[in-house]
């Protein structure tokens, strides 16, 4: 189930083409991917969701590892295979694992986690990097 989620995700964020009022790059590194999944204690409050988009675009503007960079809410698709539980999903991308490590400590994601951790109430994360080709 965990893997169908990250395709899910994965096939989501290929066949975006457009993000509203975000930059992001065209094609999604397949070397690593870093998707993660936030569920906010008040996902109701427009001031809860409007600071943690704050938090989290300013973040991710000035983010040196991150490649690709989407954030999306659950798209209202119900099958029995499809989670949209959540309140917001991330989806980077990175050359490899040692920029997503670097990531992890870079001053803008600390901050990012110390502004924005009293919003949520849950976070899953799925890592992954892609297959070789054969």
């Amino acid at each position: 189930m965990k893997i169908r989620n990250l395709l899910l995700a994965v096939i989501i964020i290929i066949s975006c083409q457009s993000l509203t009022a975000q930059k992001m790059d065209k094609k999604l590194d397949p070397s690593f991917t870093h998707v993660v999944y936030f569920w906010l204690n008040n996902p109701d409050k427009v001031e809860d969701r409007t600071a943690f988009e704050q938090s989290l675009r300013k973040f991710l503007s000035v983010s040196k590892y991150a490649k690709t960079k989407f954030i999306g809410v659950p798209a209202g698709t119900p099958r029995g295979v499809v989670d949209g539980s959540f309140t917001y999903s991330l989806i980077l991308s990175f050359s490899s694992k040692e920029e997503q490590d670097l990531y992890q400590k870079e001053d803008a994601h600390l901050k990012f986690i110390e502004e924005s951790e009293h919003l949520w109430k849950k976070v899953v994360v799925y890592d992954s990097v892609g297959i070789k080709k054969t």
